[in-house]
């Protein structure tokens, strides 16, 4: 992880891009390319789009959009100083207390 983002951060530098990766700017285009992965799977119906995988050009575009929402992901974590693992582990643990798995919720009080 570390590895890649180093590598994006010296791609943007050597293309002075730097300037232009602000917080505002990097969130839409995160957006953008979030939902340019939505629309290869628009209109598929379930089954369809658990089988996206199989066609090859398709499979092609799926793993590009992947890769460019990851990237810009990772870009604005950098600029914003924030670690993606850590903010993912305590968003799980946040919702494992939140959304207990059924057997494991917690006995009513006064019980």
């Amino acid at each position: 992880m570390n590895s890649l983002r180093r590598r994006l951060a010296e791609f943007a530098a050597a293309r002075n891009w730097e300037p232009y990766h602000t917080p505002k700017n990097l969130v839409s285009a995160l957006s953008v390319e979030a939902s340019e992965l939505l629309e290869i799977f628009q209109w598929l119906t379930p089954e369809q789009s658990a089988r996206v995988m199989a066609d090859p050009e398709t499979a092609h575009r799926v793993r590009d959009e992947v890769a460019d929402v990851l990237a810009y992901l990772l870009q604005l974590c950098d600029v914003l100083g924030v670690d993606p693992l850590a903010a993912l582990a305590a968003k799980i643990e946040r919702n494992e207390h939140r959304f207990p798995a059924p057997g494991n919720r917690p006995a009513p009080e006064g019980n």
